[in-house]
């Protein structure tokens, strides 16, 4: 059966010539939309002090996500867990699972930008360990019963809508997050492929079945167009924008090479890369009949500070001549 996802972070840089609220009811537009052709889920980023406004609340936008649809999952990828109080991360995280009807899943990473941790008092070197700490918690609070938390006995209520609460996924790209994700999680999503062996080696030494080889479909920005030459050019200097960004924080992280984004010497590497596609509605079926049941896309519709209008040029593309000969 063939997965359609939607993804969202709010990068809205001053060229892009669109106000924030324009941007975030675009994207509830789009979320009612993607429930009513099938959409599977929804993706939430989250990023703090980012002078593009990258979305930092994503909770609340779940909240708003979950009134304006009935059928998509959301996702949260990922919250930097040491940036955040376990208990009142807890707590958020349950009234929005119960707001989604138990719709909800959560993407836990330790965090990689120095200037956040800075910007809320947290040391990196503690990252590890507060991750931890946030797992073991969420799992504690949402049972409803009272529990040790630092010393101190706590209580959280209500209860998500699941009796076990959102699933926990840790995120991230280096061996000592994927084997934590073996032992505490209920799943991992790494930022580079070459670590999951170490996630599949952890859970079988622990007894666990073997999740298999790693699978995942494509990442990638899609974007439908009748001219696909045409619309590249005014989707490139968005494309750049987000390499770069992503690409300098990762560069200052050491993480280069590890998640996809690299700062490009030429704005048209980013079009021969593969990362950003621009695709006609014929193309894009014929891919997707050839994949199958195995058939996967990703749209990120507002990639970069993308103008509203020009995103919905792709997605009713979709709509009226890519979905109808699935």
């Amino acid at each position: 059966m063939a997965v359609f996802l939607l993804r969202f972070d709010f990068r809205n840089p001053a060229f892009a010539g669109t106000e924030m609220s324009e941007r975030y009811a675009a994207a509830l537009d789009m979320v009612e939309w993607a429930d009513r052709v099938g959409f599977a889920s929804v993706t939430l980023s989250e990023h703090h002090g980012s002078e593009d406004g990258y979305l930092p609340s994503p909770l609340l936008l779940a909240s708003a996500v979950a009134a304006r649809s009935r059928r998509l999952n959301i996702t949260i990828a990922a919250i930097p867990a040491p940036l955040h109080d376990p208990v009142r991360l807890a707590e958020d995280l349950a009234v929005a699972d119960v707001l989604s009807g138990g719709r909800l899943s959560v993407i836990l990473a330790n965090g990689y930008m120095a200037h956040e941790f800075d910007m809320f008092g947290v040391s990196m070197k503690d990252r590890a360990k507060l991750t931890t700490e946030t797992v073991h918690t969420l799992r504690a609070a949402w049972t409803g019963e009272p529990f040790e938390f630092r010393g101190r006995t706590i209580r959280v209520t209500p209860t998500p809508s699941r009796p076990d609460g959102p699933p926990i996924i840790l995120g991230g790209a280096v061996e000592a997050v994927a084997r934590r994700a073996a032992r505490i999680a209920d799943g991992f999503a790494p930022n580079w492929p070459g670590v999951w062996e170490f996630y599949r080696d952890e859970r079988v030494k622990l007894g666990h079945p073997d999740p298999g080889p790693y699978s995942s479909g494509d990442g990638s920005f899609l974007h439908v167009s009748k001219d696909p030459d045409r619309d590249w050019e005014r989707i490139r200097p968005h494309a750049m924008h987000e390499s770069v960004e992503y690409g300098a924080h990762a560069a200052a992280a050491g993480t280069a090479g590890h998640g996809g984004y690299s700062i490009p010497d030429d704005p048209d590497e980013l079009r021969s890369s593969g990362r950003y596609r621009v695709v006609t509605p014929e193309e894009l079926t014929a891919e997707l009949q050839a994949a199958g049941d195995r058939a996967f896309a990703v749209f990120h519709p507002l990639m970069g500070g993308i103008p509203p209008e020009l995103a919905w040029e792709s997605l009713r593309l979709f709509e009226t001549e890519v979905l109808p000969n699935l």
